[in-house]
């Protein structure tokens, strides 16, 4: 899991469960995505929720998981930005 800092002590992270955000302080859960099947039964990440693509599709769910979790980190989290308004662009 990873977890940037800001300069103020704010916490930005892709939500998973190896740590207790909790233990930092009062935490702000937000939806980035939705991975969910579609009519074929394959799997889509509709990244619309923070202005990005629809990734897929994907024969299995864990798949999906893993390409949304990739371009958050590299379009969302890496990106050095406190905040989880929509990407612009």
């Amino acid at each position: 899991m990873e977890l940037v800092v800001s300069d103020r002590g704010d916490v930005q992270a892709i939500y998973g469960e190896l740590l207790d955000l909790r233990s930092l302080g009062r935490t702000e859960i937000r939806r980035a995505s939705r991975v969910e099947p579609d009519d074929d039964g394959q799997w889509r990440a509709d990244l619309s929720p923070m202005g990005g693509p629809m990734l897929g599709p994907f024969p299995n769910r864990s798949e999906a998981l893993a390409a949304e979790v990739a371009w958050l980190s590299d379009n969302w989290l890496e990106r050095g930005a406190m905040s989880t308004d929509p990407i612009d662009g």
